[in-house]
């Protein structure tokens, strides 16, 4: 006999219930990032109660200023700056879907609920798999995808971010605060790519001054996990060895393996100013159990829901390697 749709959302909101952490933790266990910025709320991390898109304040020097001396006039302009960066709105889903014939086929109660809490589990890493994927993505603005870390760094300087074209904005030093920077030159990791690259989106001396993460799949982590043990020169960061990925410290930054980087890439990020903002509304939330009947099938279903984006306020803060062996 199947479950009726009360006793399915009596099972699946106990599947869901606080205390079960090992099914809360499937959206993190399995991503660096996911864990890091979702999870532990690390780096930018809004939640935006609506709008049509996501602002974000941008966060370089924009304006006139100087040095005077006591009969100097100062410019009083108004420089013509953009303030803000409008990110649209990505949307993504995990299905569960119980069929009426897999139903039949589970003799009895404790075989459907177990049932069901596989196709929950599958639910789960499904949209956990499509977000960690795209955090490293080059999805544009007008793209259904997250607008993730390749198009944050991409030097498509034409080409908008956050709504917003590299050239759009000059600093009074002349730099662009929302230049992409990449680096696709094929050269062997090693402590001194990782250094160059940490420097090169350097935007200032203080602590947040650098990029304080770095991200790469684990074959080349372990290159210079290798060489930092032999050197003796890593220490662990407890957060991070708490949560169980595979990581270093060094020189101040965090340098972790994650499986959804694109094979050759290392992502340097400052946290200070990339991240994620998720709709108040949109945190992996699941709707009511439907039935499929009227659509022709014998079955019923159940989506787990996420709104959200990555966010960035300083596009030059970070950058990016590819081609790396």
């Amino acid at each position: 006999m199947s479950l009726t749709f009360t006793e399915l959302e009596a099972v699946t909101n106990s599947y869901f219930a606080a205390n079960n952490k090992k099914a809360v933790d499937i959206y993190f266990d399995d991503s660096f990032l996911a864990d890091r910025w979702l999870k532990g709320k690390k780096g930018l991390f809004l939640r935006p109660p609506g709008g049509k898109n996501i602002r974000v304040p941008l966060s370089y020097d924009g304006q006139e200023g100087g040095f005077y001396s006591r009969a100097d006039v100062l410019s009083s302009d108004d420089r013509e700056s953009i303030n803000a960066a409008y990110f649209n709105w990505k949307h993504a889903y995990g299905n569960a879907t119980v069929y009426r014939t897999d139903e039949l086929e589970n003799a009895n109660v404790y075989a459907e609920v177990e049932l069901v809490n596989s196709k929950l589990e599958g639910a789960q890493k499904t949209i956990r798999k499509w977000i960690a994927q795209n955090f490293y993505a080059a999805n544009g603005d007008s793209s259904a995808l997250i607008t993730g870390l390749r198009s944050m760094c991409s030097e498509s300087a034409g080409v908008a971010y956050g709504h917003i074209a590299e050239n759009d904005l000059v600093s009074n030093d002349g730099t662009k605060p929302w230049e992409g920077k990449t680096n696709t030159t094929e050269e062997a990791i090693s402590l001194p790519v990782i250094r160059t690259l940490r420097s090169d989106a350097k935007i200032g001396n203080g602590a947040q001054g650098k990029p304080n993460l770095v991200t790469m799949p684990e074959d080349l982590f372990n290159v210079i996990k290798g060489i930092l043990e032999t050197q003796k020169r890593y220490v662990d960061d407890p957060d991070t060895a708490k949560a169980g990925f595979v990581h270093v410290v060094f020189e101040g930054a965090i340098l972790a393996a994650d499986d959804y980087c694109p094979s050759g890439y290392a992502a340097a990020i400052n946290e200070a100013h990339a991240g994620v903002a998720i709709h108040s509304q949109g945190f992996f939330v699941r709707t009511p159990w439907a039935n499929l009947l009227a659509a022709g099938i014998a079955a019923r279903s159940t989506k787990i829901l996420f709104d959200g984006n990555m966010i960035c306020n300083n596009r030059k803060a970070h950058k990016m390697h590819s081609n790396l062996t």
